[in-house]
Parts: C-alpha cells; structure tokens; sequence
C-alpha cells in the first residue's frame, strides 16, 4: 500500500522578476502622488467653497500699473456761440417779414413795430426843437439890437464928454485973460464931471447888458441842446422799430405771431449763428467742484474725437445739476446741427504708474471696499481701498497687488460667500 507521495516532492524555487519590470507601475504611482499633492490645496478650496457660479458669467481683469485720467462722460447739447434773444424796443404792432429756418445776412430787416405813440411823441419834441431854437434865434436878434443901442448910448455920452472937456478949457483960457468970472469956469468943470460920471456909467450899463444878455443865450442854446437830445434818442427808438439781424445767421424760433401787439422788451425772436458751435452741458452736482474754466473736454462726433474746454461754469445748481459750457479748439467739426447731442468726456485728473483695475460693477457690489480675488478657479473676498474713478477704470489704492486676477462683474449673486468656485 502506497501511503502518499511526499516522498518523491521536491520543492521547486521560483526565479525574481527583473526591476524594471515595475518601472511603469512605479512611475504612474509616483506622477499619481505628485498630482495628488499638487491638487490637494484646490481640492480643499473647493470643497471648502460655499457658492459654485459658472465662470462664463463672470469677467475677470488683471491688475495692472499704468496712467489714470480721472474724467467724466456726459451728453452736451450742441448750439450756437451767438444766439440771442430780441427784444421788442417799443409797444406797439410787429410785422414779422423774415420765417422761423429763414437765413438772413446782417442788417436785413426780421421784424418791423409799428408804434403811433413813439411817433407821435417824436412829432410833439421836433415841434418843441423847432420852437426853442426860433426863441435862440430871436434872442440873438435882440442881444444884437441891444449891443448897438448901447453903442449909440456910449458914443453919444463920449461925445458930451468930449464937448465937456472943451468947454473947460475955452472957461480957463477966458479966465486967465480976465474975460470971464470964476462961477463960469467952476460951471465948466462941474460939467466936464458930470458928463465923465455919464460916460463910466453908460459904459458898466451895456457892459452888464451884454453879460445879461450872453447869460441869456447860453441857457437858451442849453435848452436847444437839451432838446436836441431828447430828439436824437427819440429818433433812434423809432429807428430800432426796424428790427434788423445782427449778424449772418438763421431764424430759430419766434415769440410773437405776426400783426400781434407787443409791449416794451417782449421777447419777439432768437437768432442762430450757424458759423461757431458749443457745447451745453449738464453736470451731477458731486462733480461740480472739480470741473473749472480750462478744464479738458474730448467730444465724439461720428465717431471721431475732438477737442475742446470748458469756457463757463453755472455757479447755480438746478435738480442736482450743473450746466457748463465747452469750446470746440481748431480744427473744428463740420456738420454740426443745432440741438445735437454729442457725448463728452471731461478730464478731471491725471494720476501716473498707479495700480488699477477696469470699472465694473463690483465697485457697487462691494461698496467700493471689497473685492473678489481669483486664485485656482477660486474667488475669495478681499478689503480694498478705491480711489480716483474713470469712465473706463478705477485707481487701487490698497489692498491688491499688480498682477492678481479679480472679479470685475456684479459680485452681489456671491451673496457674501467666503470662497465662490468658478466652474469651466
């Protein structure tokens, strides 16, 4: 009986693989392990994050040093540099030749006032003119009538003097002959004095009536130069009831009908100088005191820019708004209609090599002190400080570092979320 065969075993040893056998299990476990370790720090930012968003919905910008102007954009309203209002000179009835949209060369008539009481006042003062300067005139007769009535007065008294003066000295030579007594020499002399006193007289007498009668004339010539002016105004208000352009332009608009009745300074037209353009602005109050006279504008118009300043600022404020007015600088554009909006950029400031990001919506997200940093397809939140604002971009004062990738879209749908994943 054969109890088993353990007798005849012999125990058969298996040779070793070679190494390099396992070279490519060890490589894979390896790369495995480095993968591993190198997706640990997003695997637990992801399964730490408390939002999941898609990333397609959100912009994401750099930041990056560079300029910033600090501008504002606003629509300005194009009109013309001359366009002024006219006022009626007179009351009266207005005849209006010229049409709204009309063109018109300087000194052609726009409108004509027909006004009885100017002309009838005008009348009445040409009348009185003509009365004073016939009362001048008849003075002047009188004052020559009076001179030579005073000449006469004067010789005949040099006369009497004269005959005065002889008669005295045939009383003394009668008197040193012995032919003649003492009372008809004193006689003689008392005479000469007389007619001496008689002659200073009539002298100072037309010398006072010639300063009289100059007095005289002078006020009356005062009186006609008086009148005169009261005509001369009176004759230029009727010649401003021709209503006439004052430069080469264009009728815009009309504040009276015609034939309607009008009283003094009624508002009856306005008128366009289509030759120079600017541009009316209205500006939020917050931006107010940066804006002053010299300030840089580039207008766009078709698409081209242009440049310009702003030449006045409304010290007034009317529902939060500030009206300023800009001037286009050569070369200006052509083309240009009345009421045209325009838009326009204001350069406030210019800040060089300053860290900054584009505007977005995240400024209003997070109240202009936190943003969404983007590290690992994660964003995070992060404070920040803001500080000069552009149409285009916004100054990073602190808080980021040049380079970082941040959330530049609306950040409210992250709900204040600690860590947001965002989804390829």
């Amino acid at each position: 009986m054969i109890r088993g065969t353990s007798a005849m075993d012999r125990a058969v040893v298996k040779p070793r693989a070679p190494w390099y056998r396992y070279a490519p299990w060890l490589a894979a476990a390896a790369a495995l392990a480095l993968g591993a370790a190198f997706a640990l720090p997003f695997a637990r930012r992801w399964a730490g994050a408390e939002r999941v968003v898609e990333a397609s919905r959100v912009r994401v910008a750099e930041v990056v040093r560079g300029d910033l102007e600090r501008d504002v954009s606003v629509q300005g309203r194009v009109v013309a540099s001359l366009h002024p209002t006219i006022y009626s000179p007179a009351p009266g009835i207005v005849s209006l030749p010229a049409r709204v949209g009309a063109t018109v060369t300087k000194g052609q008539i726009l409108a004509q006032i027909e006004s009885p009481e100017l002309n009838s006042r005008l009348s009445q003062e040409q009348s009185t003119l003509r009365s004073l300067q016939a009362e001048l005139d008849r003075h002047e007769i009188a004052t020559r009538q009076a001179a030579v009535k005073a000449k006469q007065a004067t010789d005949v008294v040099t006369l009497k003097h004269a005959a005065a003066e002889r008669a005295l000295k045939r009383a003394k030579s009668l008197r040193d002959e012995g032919l003649t007594n003492a009372t008809e020499y004193e006689k003689a002399q008392d005479d000469l004095e007389i007619a001496a006193l008689e002659l200073k007289n009539a002298r100072e007498t037309a010398k006072l009536e010639a300063e009289a009668l100059q007095f005289e004339g002078r006020s009356r010539r005062l009186q006609v130069q008086r009148q005169q002016s009261v005509v001369d105004d009176l004759l230029r208000q009727v010649g401003e009831l021709s209503v006439v352009a004052p430069f080469d332009g264009m009728v815009a608009a009309w504040s009276a009908q015609d034939r309607d009745a009008v009283a003094r300074n009624q508002p009856l037209l306005s008128i366009v100088n289509l030759s120079a353009f600017e541009l009316e602005l209205e500006l939020p109050e917050n931006y107010a005191s940066d804006v002053a006279a010299g300030t840089r504008a580039e207008v766009s118009v078709q698409g081209k820019p242009f440049a310009g300043k702003v030449t006045a600022v409304s010290p007034q404020v009317r529902d939060g708004q500030v009206r300023a007015t800009v001037a286009f600088e050569p070369p200006e554009p052509s083309g240009l209609r009345q009421n045209e909006r325009l838009s326009t950029r204001l350069v406030l400031d210019r800040r060089a090599g300053v860290l900054k990001l584009p505007r977005g919506p995240f400024l209003e997200s997070g109240g202009g002190r936190q943003a969404y940093v983007v590290e690992g397809g994660v964003a995070s939140p992060r404070p920040v400080r803001v500080g000069a604002l552009s149409v285009s971009e916004v100054e990073v004062v602190s808080g980021l570092r040049e380079g970082e990738r941040v959330v530049v879209s609306d950040t409210g749908g992250f709900e204040g979320a600690r860590a947001v994943l965002l989804r390829q």
